[in-house]
């Protein structure tokens, strides 16, 4: 008899025999109890984070396995680094740091999906979405971290696949987060105020007159969207007018 299949969406080692899953298993006869057991034990390292999980049943002997998918490696990223969001500017911004113990064990959670063909390839593979992000590496420009395992830094870590931060580390991984959303708060409050000072000497100047020069000045579009909004220039709002204008008015009836 064909295998039977119940999917469902979980969270990180909290899956309960509650719907979702509980009703889905229920018909098949598998041991509930046992299958959220297993499934909890697959999917701890995902805690507070959703994940897609797969259990395959053998209609006649009950038995199951637990397939367990992974969220992106940029979720992961930023589950580790407790930032919301990469940087807008990566190569100017910088919005977190991770540990090398941190990207070992997002590449060891996705080992399944990503190209590297041994774990150094997958270690700078991570590295690589890391830089992507604006997220720093052992406080260095991410890029130059994978420069520095190929000249063989962090050897033993990777091979022995080490994961685990001592507790001094993890608070200067807490300090060095909140420094740097201090200094993205302080950059963003330069960027508005240097924006403010364009937008008032341009002042009788079209819109996209100012938002060119506010471009010129590598400001970052979410603040030129927020202080001078994409908008019809009034030129086209007259024309807009006179066609309006233009058009016969309903007889009232």
């Amino acid at each position: 008899m064909a295998k039977q299949i119940v999917e469902s969406l979980i969270e990180g080692g909290k899956a309960t025999a509650a719907p979702p899953l509980g009703p889905a298993l229920g018909p098949t006869g598998v041991n509930i109890g046992q299958v959220v057991t297993a499934i909890n034990e697959k999917t701890k390292a995902f805690s507070g984070m959703k994940v897609p999980v797969k259990v395959i049943i053998d209609p006649d002997t009950k038995e199951f396995e637990v397939e367990v998918g992974t969220p992106p490696a940029s979720a992961l990223i930023k589950q580790e680094a407790k930032v919301e969001k990469g940087a807008g500017n990566p190569l100017a911004d910088k919005v977190g740091d991770l540990k090398i113990e941190q990207v070992i064990k997002i590449a060891l959670m996705k080992k399944e999906s990503l190209l590297g063909k041994d774990n150094f390839s997958k270690v700078k593979e991570v590295i690589g979405t890391c830089d992507s992000m604006g997220i720093m590496v052992e406080g260095k420009q991410a890029r130059e971290v994978i420069d520095d395992i190929n000249k063989g830094m962090f050897k033993g870590e990777i091979e022995k696949g080490k994961t685990e931060l001592t507790a001094e580390e993890l608070k200067e991984l807490e300090e060095e987060r909140k420094r740097l959303a201090a200094e993205m708060e302080e950059k963003r409050k330069e960027f508005e105020t240097r924006a403010k000072e364009i937008i008032a000497e341009m002042e009788g100047k079209t819109n996209s007159e100012i938002r060119k020069r506010l471009h010129e000045e590598k400001i970052p579009e979410p603040i030129i969207n927020e202080l001078a909004p994409a908008e019809v220039e009034a030129g086209e709002a007259k024309m807009g007018e006179a066609a309006a204008a233009s058009k016969p008015e309903k007889k009232a009836e």
